[in-house]
């Protein structure tokens, strides 16, 4: 049986006294895409943090390819994985082409390598290089600007993907049409993804699993439809979102 690729063994974070995860123990899978799923303060982005290794526990061990964050060389942890948030942190006096092809150069690519990685991706992200390559981000719509930090992203080839509300602050069309291609992603690449998400329409769209956390705590853990049936309370509160009349959520 292959070992997952990140494990949470009995996690906790604290900030002073103030638990921000407490207790949470989950795995993830290889090719699974698990969404975090919570209100604010939940802790999601918490977890996010500590699979990455910008923080590490206050009590537990976060392991990422069977070695706890702790043993990792901190650069080449953050290289092992793809990072894509809300606000893109493209460099914005960089081209499109040069920001994706950012970590391959670190990397010490050559120049014709990275290029054709480059070019392969932004084809797969609907921004053909030869018209979109030498833009610069302020050039681009937001949806645009969140396809180049996926591009970038995938550009190192890294196992895991990290996604904190990547597609929050688009419209709900460009929103629908960046779920699609995370879709389309998954099947063609096959990586493994952790997805944070307040969204529980989205969360039901993208996830192999959902991990409901509340408080800090880990409420739940299931498949969608599974997870539909609400056992939990803090579960059927976020389903109340998806009747008509809760328009709020």
């Amino acid at each position: 049986m292959t070992a997952p690729i990140v494990s949470f063994r009995n996690v906790s974070y604290r900030i002073g006294r103030r638990p921000v995860l407490d207790g949470v123990s989950f795995d993830v899978e290889r090719g699974e895409t698990l969404v975090l799923l919570g209100r604010s303060g939940s802790g999601k982005t918490t977890a996010l943090k500590l699979i990455n290794g910008l923080i590490h526990p206050t009590e537990g061990d976060v392991r990422v390819e069977g070695r706890s964050t702790r043993d990792w060389d901190a650069v080449r942890l953050k290289r092992h994985i793809g990072y894509v948030i809300q606000d893109v942190g493209l460099f914005p006096h960089w081209t499109v082409a040069r920001n994706v092809g950012l970590v391959p150069g670190l990397e010490g690519w050559d120049r014709r390598r990275t290029g054709e990685k480059v070019g392969e991706l932004l084809e797969r992200m609907g921004l053909p290089p030869g018209e979109f390559g030498e833009r610069y981000p302020r050039e681009l719509s937001g949806g645009q600007r969140q396809r180049v930090g996926v591009a970038r992203a995938l550009a190192g080839d890294p196992p895991l993907l990290l996604f904190d509300e990547p597609f929050g602050a688009l419209d709900p069309v460009t929103r629908f049409e960046a779920q699609r291609l995370f879709l389309e992603l998954r099947r063609s690449l096959h990586k493994t993804a952790v997805f944070v998400t307040h969204d529980v329409r989205e969360a039901l769209r993208l996830a192999s699993r959902i991990a409901l956390l509340a408080n800090g705590r880990l409420e739940a853990i299931a498949p969608p439809l599974e997870f539909r049936r609400g056992e939990t309370a803090e579960a059927r509160e976020f389903l109340a979102c998806l009747e008509p009349k809760e328009e709020e959520c």
